[in-house]
């Protein structure tokens, strides 16, 4: 049988470590295939030292690649959204099959480039999108689709979940952290997107869309990052029993789809409080199996391109099936997919830690409680501490359950009173049950 023949648009990080794989372990993916894959071109800007490309035809201009008449598998290892998705869409019109790591790509242009792929009947794969080297959307597309998934939760942002870990093991501030992952290399010169939760939003709308079979709706996501967590916040929620994570949780309602991506704290108890470091993890819950736990890591050259690589093998393995027996590309049928209300963040019920700075003087915690209790808040625990030389102390509060509606005008009220300094550190709770 006649090899199946691949070209990489894009020899960085992910491209260097597809490129290793698919020649270090050429032996191992043909007997898995039934057939050989080679690198056929490759389309890169510059050269990459750790790629030995001897032997492989590469060209400086990308789209040589996706028209390449002889080439069956795009990988698209760019990033980016705009020369990414016309390089998507020039290859699905050639009748290429895709697999691309482009999370953003696919968050935001998704639902175009999956129907453009249907009429043309390629696949487009995108595994490496999330979470790196754990095959979650693997297993939510295809191991759990006995389930109806009620909710799933995850750490999908590494550099974050670093930056938290450090704070709460080691007592370091955000901005120290911070600076020493950029010297690691585990942020960029700007880490806007990992750290205000942008990639998070990226990968959740993914993984939410495959879930709950709805479109891909990035815009809907509600999006919050870690920059504004104190040492302070990470000591009392310690103090109380939980770890403060930067989740991305997609949840089934009664009224709707909640897609959120916060600062949350979660029981010290809990798996998802325990993993640290760059390490990615998701639980889903499932009616059928219950919940489940994909741990690994979330980035990285060889993790990722080990999901690159996958996708390349599954495509091959179906190049001649009937393209209307694939594996849908969200899950779900395209015909199929659900028009279910997207919850804005102020209908969402969960728990709250409120962190504030008050006078030290008669009343003023009463004056707090009553505003609390007007606003059908219960607080669940409180904790007051002294500052020795000063009239200003901290106070932590923990809520029940209650409205984001609720609590933003219980905060407001808060926030006015004359005895409560500046501004109310608001972070939601997740029993993740």
């Amino acid at each position: 049988m006649k090899p199946v023949k691949v070209g990489i648009c894009g020899l960085g990080t992910v491209g260097s470590g597809s490129f290793s794989i698919l020649r270090n372990n050429a032996e191992e993916i043909t007997r898995r295939v039934g057939r050989s894959i080679v690198i056929e071109q490759i389309g890169a800007r510059r050269d990459n030292d750790t790629c030995d490309t001897s032997g492989v035809d590469v060209t400086r201009d990308i789209f040589d690649v996706v028209n390449n008449p002889e080439i069956d598998i795009v990988l698209e290892l760019i990033g980016g959204t705009t020369v990414a998705k016309e390089l998507v869409l020039t290859a699905i019109e050639n009748g290429k099959h895709v697999v691309t790591a482009n999370k953003a790509l696919i968050a935001e242009h998704g639902n175009e480039i999956f129907a453009r792929a249907q009429e043309k009947g390629v696949i487009v794969a995108f595994e490496a999108a999330v979470a790196g080297g754990i095959p979650i959307i693997k297993l939510i597309r295809e191991g759990l689709s006995a389930n109806r998934i009620d909710w799933l939760a995850g750490i999908i942002n590494g550099t974050g979940n670093f930056i938290l870990s450090e704070m709460s093991e080691k007592n370091r501030n955000f901005d120290d952290v911070l600076a020493e992952a950029q010297a690691l290399g585990y942020a960029e010169a700007d880490p806007t997107f990992d750290i205000e939760g942008i990639d998070a939003a990226h990968k959740l709308t993914i993984l939410a869309s495959i879930a709950f079979g709805i479109p891909l709706q990035f815009e809907k996501t509600y999006t919050e990052g870690i920059s504004r967590i104190t040492s302070e916040d990470v000591a009392f929620a310690s103090e109380l029993g939980y770890a403060i994570k930067h989740l991305g949780i997609a949840r089934r309602s009664k009224m709707g789809i909640e897609l959120r991506v916060h600062p949350t704290l979660i029981s010290r108890k809990q798996l998802l409080a325990n993993v640290n470091g760059v390490m990615n993890a998701i639980m889903v819950q499932g009616d059928v199996v219950g919940p489940t736990l994909t741990y690994g890591a979330g980035a990285g050259a060889l993790p990722t391109g080990s999901s690159v690589i996958a996708d390349v093998i599954d495509v091959a393995r179906t190049l001649t099936a009937d393209p209307t027996n694939r594996v849908p590309h969200l899950a779900f049928q395209a015909d199929a997919l659900s028009n279910v209300q997207i919850l804005p963040v102020e209908e969402i019920e969960c728990g709250f830690f409120l962190n504030m700075t008050i006078k030290d003087r008669a009343g003023v915690l009463a004056n707090i409680t009553q505003i609390l209790s007007m606003n059908d808040i219960s607080i669940e625990s409180l904790i007051q501490r002294e500052r020795e030389g000063s009239e200003l102390v901290p106070l932590v509060v923990m809520t029940h359950d209650v409205k984001e509606r609720n609590m933003n005008a219980a905060i407001a009220a808060i926030e006015a009173l004359p005895d409560v300094a500046g501004t109310v550190q608001r972070i939601r709770v997740e029993n993740l049950a």
